[in-house]
């Protein structure tokens, strides 16, 4: 009988460890374990592992312990080209290694999946396999010069999967083994107990993050793209216009969250997703894809994290997202980034994962997607990100409040009450007068009296006054320039 049927992972020597490999899957607390037993149930786990059937795409899981415990995982798109195939396999093995050494646990084996459809013009899922064994080999290889093994490489494509490492024709036929239909597995049964749910494929996922095909409804979006660009971007990069596009972006942002709010979700998400299209105009959409192009914008748009808010604003990131079409892809960062903060934030790691690579794909250097998605990678925990956003949120409303109540205060003194003290304290006060007043004529000086001396004062006079108010008012002006500055916008 092959290994398959006894465990996934390295034989266990030990006499009382013989059986089966128990697996505790990535989502699930301590309890339950579950026991994987073959390449049948490997497959069929890996969607409740990842929160998606993954498509197009290699995976590698890591293997920790005697008895095969699934530590960290990766996945990748399979690269086009069988040339980038050796470099890929080397990278994505010495990530693998390097991540779970720094979670403190190198690891003992590894799992590879291969998932790939049959393409156009391919006769079945066989083809696949045998087209992808060189990039399977290249990954065992990279995985071995690192002494880390592959226990098992599995190749699925339509509806079926093969294995690399087994010879065993009886265990695994050459035409393959159906997968097992879904819900029907223990690991299916387990998941929904731990109320693990598969979000459907992830070219699925991915659909309703990128534009639609090409079509009069894109080229009037993108004609509303290059109005608002005319329109916004030297405002934004303006510094005394930048808070005030800034305000009118959130205040646009609050209105269409609020529209979304008056329809509820649909079951179905891409009848959904259409009525979220149709509930936005194209000159709407264009304006807040343009305005969250500034940084401090963004960063205002990602206090919507929490509660039924959150879920309103990653529809309506979605829906920007698709509508950054043309030559206005790279601009999709900015909402791609915001759906997947929202989905971190929200314990949707999967669409947060895919949305935050898209958001990658579309801008390679954008910032907050390479920490949010290193944060979301290592498992951090966004309650720290999300403290610091309610910290920003309640400076700003407090110093709102602040000004607000100067403004009150300086109402209440500008009436005709307040300018009639001004007008009375500036009147001077009669000077008392007495019975031995001298009449009235020209002084006479005394007998001790000294004639008046005229002070000169050095820079004084007219043009002393004046630099003095001059550089007076150039303080004021650095000053004002520097908080100019900061406010001023910036992208990225």
């Amino acid at each position: 009988m092959n290994a398959h049927h006894d465990h996934t992972g390295p034989r266990d020597t030990h006499p009382s460890a013989a059986g089966p490999l128990p697996v505790t899957s990535p989502g699930f607390t301590d309890e339950p374990q579950i026991t994987l037993r073959g390449p049948a149930q490997l497959a069929d786990a890996l969607p409740y592992m990842l929160g998606f059937h993954p498509t197009d795409s290699v995976v590698l899981l890591a293997l920790h312990g005697e008895r095969g415990r699934f530590g960290g995982r990766l996945r990748l798109g399979i690269p086009a080209s069988p040339r980038e195939w050796a470099p890929v396999a080397e990278q994505l093995a010495e990530c693998l290694v390097e991540g779970c050494e720094r979670r403190g646990s190198r690891p003992d084996g590894v799992v590879v999946f291969l998932c790939q459809d049959p393409a156009a013009g391919e006769e079945d899922g066989r083809r696949v396999m045998q087209r992808l064994r060189p990039f399977a080999q290249k990954l065992r290889t990279a995985c071995g010069a690192l002494d880390v093994p592959v226990y098992e490489a599995l190749c699925i494509s339509g509806g079926r999967f093969w294995s690399y490492c087994c010879p065993d024709s009886d265990c695994c036929p050459p035409g393959g083994t159906a997968l097992a239909p879904p819900g029907t597995s223990v690991m299916a049964a387990a998941a929904a107990y731990a109320g693990i749910h598969v979000r459907g494929s992830l070219r699925d996922m991915e659909a309703r993050l990128r534009p639609q095909p090409t079509g009069p409804t894109t080229a009037a979006q993108e004609h509303a793209l290059d109005t608002a660009s005319a329109s916004l971007v030297h405002r934004i990069l303006s510094a005394k216009e930048a808070t005030r596009v800034r305000e009118e972006t959130i205040r646009l942002a609050q209105r269409l969250i609020d529209r979304l709010s008056e329809h509820p979700p649909l079951s179905d998400d891409s009848a959904g997703d259409m009525r979220d299209d149709a509930l936005i105009d194209d000159r709407e959409a264009a304006e807040l894809i343009v305005g969250l192009q500034d940084r401090r914008t963004r960063d205002r748009a990602a206090e919507w994290m929490e509660g039924a808010a959150a879920d309103r604003a990653l529809r309506l990131w979605r829906a920007l997202a698709r509508r950054c079409v043309g030559a206005y892809g790279e601009h999709a960062a900015a909402p791609l980034t915001l759906a997947g903060w929202v989905a971190w934030s929200a314990g949707d790691e999967p669409t947060a994962r895919v949305a935050l690579a898209l958001a990658l794909e579309a801008d390679p250097e954008y910032v907050f997607a390479r920490l949010l998605h290193q944060a979301c990678n290592e498992q951090l925990d966004p309650e720290t990100l999300r403290h610091c956003l309610r910290g920003e949120r309640d400076a700003r409303e407090g110093a709102e409040d602040r000004r607000s109540g100067r403004r009150r205060t300086a109402v209440r003194g500008s009436g005709a009450r307040a300018v009639r003290r001004k007008l009375r304290a500036r009147t001077p006060a009669p000077r008392p007068t007495t019975t031995n007043t001298p009449p009235p004529g020209p002084a006479r000086p005394g007998p001790d009296a000294r004639p008046a001396r005229t002070r000169t004062v050095r820079g004084g006079g007219l043009r002393g006054a004046q630099d003095g108010r001059t550089a007076e008012r150039h303080d004021d002006l650095r000053g004002t320039g520097g908080r100019d500055a900061s406010d001023g916008g910036s992208a990225g």
